[in-house]
């Protein structure tokens, strides 16, 4: 009997923010984020309209400086479900399928969140460098052989 191989844990939570970003609702980014603590899942999020809102993928989107401001980003909403929900995120890790943009970022440093795990590189070097300097680690992510 040959042992199938196990997905490692990195991967695991990668793959289920990758299925979070499947619920985004504005079909210019599709990102997904899960927040978890000691191998156990907190919190997830996903971009998508303020609740009660029109979806962008329903009426369109509301672009300044070519970006969407109708969305609140996958790892805001992960934090602000945590909140909601009474959940302890601090020291903690998160895994987004696009590295954070500069406001997701600060919310990510000032919640305690120690660790980003990301997917996909998105625009903001200055993450990375501020990360450096107050020790958060910020971790690519490359996908995984045969990962969905």
């Amino acid at each position: 009997m040959t042992a199938r191989k196990r997905v490692g844990w990195d991967h695991y939570f990668m793959n289920i923010a990758r299925q979070a970003a499947s619920r985004s609702t504005c079909d210019r980014k599709f990102v997904g984020a899960v927040i978890v603590r000691d191998r156990t899942i907190l919190s997830t999020g996903y971009n998508g309209s303020i609740r009660g809102m029109p979806h962008c993928d329903e009426v369109g989107h509301d672009l300044e400086n070519s970006h969407c401001v109708a969305t609140i980003h996958a790892e805001a909403n992960a934090i602000l479900q945590a909140a909601k929900n009474g959940v302890n995120i601090s020291g903690s890790e998160i895994y987004t399928t696009a590295s954070p943009c500069w406001n997701c970022f600060k919310l990510i440093a000032n919640a305690g969140i120690r660790r980003i795990y990301y997917g996909e590189f998105y625009r903001d070097e200055k993450s990375i460098r501020i990360a450096a300097q107050i020790g958060i680690e910020l971790i690519h992510l490359s996908p995984e052989e045969g990962a969905p």
